[in-house]
């Protein structure tokens, strides 16, 4: 079996990390507790993939790549026990994967699918206690971002209404192969306690946050017609004259929660 990973396909979004400082700050990031499963996505030719399995003994990766596959499975011989999961991440149940153990998440996430990844993953947050991923740079931005920032959006309310978000560090192009045109950054997102997150109702909330931000020039009041009326707006004590980057998470869950007139009530 051939221990010789191919290179890089520009179809699938990979751009492989081999400089080690950087795959150590990854790997020192990764803190594993008895009894908790660490689970890599895209481990590509290994370059996180062998350290983490020297570190931890064992380990599980998600790779959709066929020809990477075997040599994975070659490389981690004799360095730890891998178990190898091809198949395409969006279609991995995590739940199921945890089979009643906390996972950690770790990976360099193709950036062409990225966010998909990050909503996916928070579909089953309750089975995971931590993700660690290095992703674009200006998409941690986004992550991260608070109200009143031009990159405050839909993917930092969803994400930080289910996680805390804190970016760690940043990664530069010549760290790859081949080098991406954007900066990178680590960050790492730990799911709250779903006893506090407070959403009523995910898919409505889902739905007030796309709304809202799908017409970010406009007031809370033109951008929700429809989805949410005066009676709402007054429930949650949100001002219908903002504008989606104004208010926080808290108010879009609020938002969401607000009690709804039946229709014809």
């Amino acid at each position: 079996m051939s221990t010789t990973a191919p290179p890089p396909k520009k179809s699938l979004g990979q751009h492989f990390l081999h400089e080690r400082a950087y795959i150590e700050r990854i790997v020192q990031a990764v803190d594993l507790a008895p009894g908790e499963r660490l689970v890599e996505i895209g481990p590509g030719q290994g370059a996180i993939t062998l350290p983490l399995l020297r570190r931890h003994g064992a380990l599980t990766v998600i790779e959709f790549d066929r020809d990477l596959v075997g040599p994975l499975a070659a490389m981690a011989a004799g360095v730890g026990e891998l178990s190898i999961v091809h198949r395409d991440v969006l279609q991995v149940d995590f739940t199921a994967l945890a089979a009643g153990a906390p996972i950690r998440l770790v990976g360099n996430l193709p950036y062409n699918i990225s966010s998909p990844i990050l909503f996916h993953a928070l579909d089953h947050a309750a089975s995971i206690r931590e993700m660690v991923f290095m992703l674009q740079k200006e998409v941690v931005d986004r992550m991260a971002a608070g109200p009143g920032s031009k990159v405050y959006g839909r993917l930092g309310v969803m994400l930080q209404a289910w996680c805390q978000v804190q970016p760690l560090f940043v990664v530069p192009p010549g760290a790859f192969r081949p080098p991406p045109k954007v900066d990178s950054a680590v960050v790492r997102l730990i799911p709250r306690d779903p006893a506090t997150i407070g959403i009523a109702d995910r898919t409505r909330f889902a739905e007030v946050v796309r709304a809202a931000f799908g017409q970010r020039r406009k007031t809370l009041r033109n951008a929700l017609n429809g989805v949410c009326g005066p009676e709402q707006f007054e429930a949650a004590g949100v001002s219908p004259d903002a504008r989606a980057e104004q208010i926080g998470v808290a108010a879009f869950i609020a938002l969401a929660n607000a009690p709804r007139q039946a229709p014809g009530g």
